[in-house]
């Protein structure tokens, strides 16, 4: 599969699950380096093609692992690659690196790694809704995968070695990227976000870290990765996440209790705005789809998924909707073409319910 083919589906991440409502997706991530070796930030570029060539032979010997796509980043033009950035499949780093950096992702994008960004490898487990025992799962099974080729650095004290100190031990970092419109729209968020960094928590926007919660959205992830274990990790921030979902929960209940008119003209305008703008930056856009999220979760817009919604997200992010137009747009030119898109797609949501 190509990269245009893997662009004209949507990740499996995206897709439906039975823990949906405030939570969007689940990730689990590890942090690894190749034994003896230097760290990308300082190897010179023979080295970092070295360790590219070694992943490439750690996957070609492993046979489950013959469904994953690659790319090295020097071979991607750069919308390309802010492509791959929009869809959570690598960070900004990875993006702006090219001798030996690389990518190679499951063709549901559930699964991938990145290779010669911070450290020698960091793989992920996307998975959709609540899930990080699956995530977990899957990680540790393409971690175990690899391992079989490659040997890792470890101190029996220290655990997995990362070019990070805030990495060492399980190198593990876990994620829930959250929908909490509820909670900012009664001002009570920032308590939330103050307690939960207070237990060693990370809060962070919907692209991770430096980035804005636009449209609500947050990541809410681990900080410490040495001295406990995957399972105490996960299982942690599992119990922490449920505790804001119940927040978040009681925030709406007060809202419809409290503020019922509000709630319904938030939603209309929303809906409003999004059905017949003709410009939108991609801060606006993600607000109103927020909007229009929360009315699909208190059942006051039936004909619309929350899935839609998710993947709309992502389709109307820059590289996304350039993508789309075949060519370079302008900033303005993007705006028209993102109101254009959503226009059409809640136009054909009309029609199909008509």
């Amino acid at each position: 599969m190509t990269l245009d083919g893997l662009l004209e589906r949507h990740g499996g991440w995206l897709e439906s699950s039975p823990d949906e409502g405030p939570v969007i997706s689940s990730r689990v991530r590890f942090a690894r380096n190749l034994y003896d070796t230097t760290f990308p930030g300082r190897a010179s570029e023979e080295v970092r093609d070295r360790v590219w060539d070694e992943v490439v032979l750690a996957f070609d010997k492993v046979s489950s692992n013959t469904g994953f796509l690659r790319w090295r980043m020097d071979e991607l033009k750069p919308l390309e690659r802010e492509l791959l950035f929009e869809r959570h499949l690598i960070s900004a780093e990875l993006a702006e690196r090219k001798t030996g950096s690389g990518l190679f992702v499951s063709e549901d994008e559930c699964q991938g790694v990145m290779v010669n960004e911070e450290d020698h490898i960091r793989l992920q487990s996307l998975q959709p809704g609540l899930n990080l025992q699956k995530a977990l799962d899957e990680a540790e099974a393409l971690d175990d995968d690899l391992e079989q080729t490659l040997s890792y650095a470890f101190s029996s004290k220290l655990g997995y070695l990362t070019a990070c100190p805030s990495n060492l031990g399980t190198g593990m970092r876990a994620s829930v990227m959250l929908h909490l419109p509820g909670l900012c729209l009664t001002d009570e968020i920032k308590p939330v976000i103050n307690a939960v960094s207070k237990i060693g928590l990370a809060v962070r926007g919907m692209w991770g870290e430096g980035s804005e919660a636009a449209g609500h959205m947050f990541q809410i992830s681990n900080q410490i990765t040495l001295g406990k274990t995957e399972l105490e990790i996960i299982s942690h921030l599992d119990q922490i996440v449920l505790e804001v979902i119940e927040h978040e929960k009681n925030a709406r209940l007060r809202l419809m209790e409290k503020q019922e008119i509000r709630v319904h003209d938030h939603i209309g305008r929303a809906y409003g705005i999004l059905a017949h703008a003709a410009m939108m930056n991609s801060n606006e856009a993600l607000d109103l789809l927020s909007g229009l999220r929360l009315g699909i979760d208190l059942g006051l817009v039936p004909e619309i998924g929350r899935r839609d919604i998710d993947q709309l997200l992502i389709q109307i992010q820059p590289a996304h909707l350039q993508r789309s137009a075949g060519t370079a747009l302008s900033a303005e030119e993007r705006d028209i073409k993102r109101a254009q898109y959503i226009r059409g797609f809640l136009h054909g949501r009309q029609d199909d319910d008509s």
